[in-house]
Order: structure tokens, then sequence, then C-alpha cells
């Protein structure tokens, strides 16, 4: 009863998120989905990781490439074993979901990857980046909040996707970052002797 009460509730909110749409939200929400529109954004995350960090930055790539291969590979798992349609793959709903440029991806959707791999970066870079501005945590969690909504608007994930690939993706991003204190604990203590206000700006 409790699933069922729960799988109505989020599909209610899917539905009501994804009606609200206009052309020009369907492109700008294609794009934000979009993996390469973002690399600017993760060569300059990049920039200042190495502007920081000099050559010890790479242990904190090889974090990044661990992480992410993590969550992904993770999400895929579960996607395969809990076997939720994509409402967008759902019979009862196709018909009612604002499907953008036709693309609906793979048959199954619980967790979204798009979710979890976008917190999972977002958790993980928080410590290392708010030195620079202190909204840098919040942005990152508007950046990940924006790239996850975008699933819901082009009727590929309900809102249960997003919130168990968010959930997923936090987690995964504080154990990597936990594993790499422990095992380059260098890293962490040159960073957190940072303690100059000029040497924390972005120049």
């Amino acid at each position: 009863m409790l699933l069922q009460f729960l799988n109505d509730l989020d599909t209610q909110v899917f539905l009501f998120l994804n009606s609200i749409h206009s052309p020009l939200f369907d492109e700008i929400m294609f794009w934000i989905s979009h993996k390469f529109t973002w690399v600017p954004l993760y060569v300059f995350f990049l920039f200042l990781l190495v502007k920081k960090h000099k050559f010890n930055a790479l242990w904190i790539l090889l974090a990044v490439a661990l992480l992410i291969t993590l969550s992904d590979q993770s999400s895929v798992m579960i996607k395969n074993s809990v076997q939720r349609l994509r409402p967008c793959h759902n019979e009862d709903l196709k018909l009612l979901v604002h499907l953008v440029n036709g693309k609906c991806g793979g048959k199954f959707g619980f967790v979204s990857s798009h979710a979890s791999n976008s917190f999972a970066l977002a958790a993980f870079l928080m410590p290392f980046f708010r030195i620079y501005w202190k909204y840098f945590s919040v942005a990152l969690i508007i950046w990940a909040t924006m790239v996850s909504y975008s699933r819901i608007y082009l009727g590929v994930h309900y809102p249960g996707d997003i919130l168990a690939g968010a959930l997923l993706g936090v987690m995964l991003g504080i154990l990597i970052y936990r594993l790499l204190a422990k095992f380059v604990p260098r890293i962490i203590s040159s960073h957190n002797r940072l303690t100059s206000p000029d040497d924390n700006r972005i120049s």
C-alpha cells in the first residue's frame, strides 16, 4: 500500500512538473541535460584544482574518475535490478508525457544517472572550491539540481528517480572524498592550511 501510494504520488508530481513547458525551455532544458554542454565548466573546475594543488591535483582527478565510474555504474546496476520503466516508456503515461526531441533513453529509469553523477561531483568538490567563494557550494548544488530537474522536464525521469539518484551521488561523493583524505592526507592537510583571504580569491 505504501509503495503504491508513493508511486502514485511520484507519478502525479511528475505529470504536474512535466506539463510546465514552452518551446524556449524545450531547447534550454535539452542542452542543460546534454553531457557535452558542461565541458567548459569541467575545464574551469580543472583549472581551479591545478591552480591550487599543482601536481597533487592528479590525485583529485583520479578520485573524480573513480567517483563518476562508481556513480554511473551503480545507477545503471540499480536501474537493471529495479526495472522501473521511464515515464516515456510507460504505456499508461506515454501519451501524457511531454517528450522533447523524441528522446526517451533506455527502458528503465530508477535511479537517474544524471542526478547521481552531478550530485556526486558537487558533493566531492564542495570542500575544495568553497575556499574561493563562500557561495560556491550553493552554486554547485544549484547546478546539480538544474541538471537533474531537466530530466523531469524532458519526460525521462520521475521525481523519485531524481531524489534517489541525488542521494546515491551525495553518499558516493562524501565516501570518495573521505577515502582520498585517508589515503592521500597531504592533499587535505595542504588544502586546510589555506588561511589568507587574498589567496582564496579567483584571479
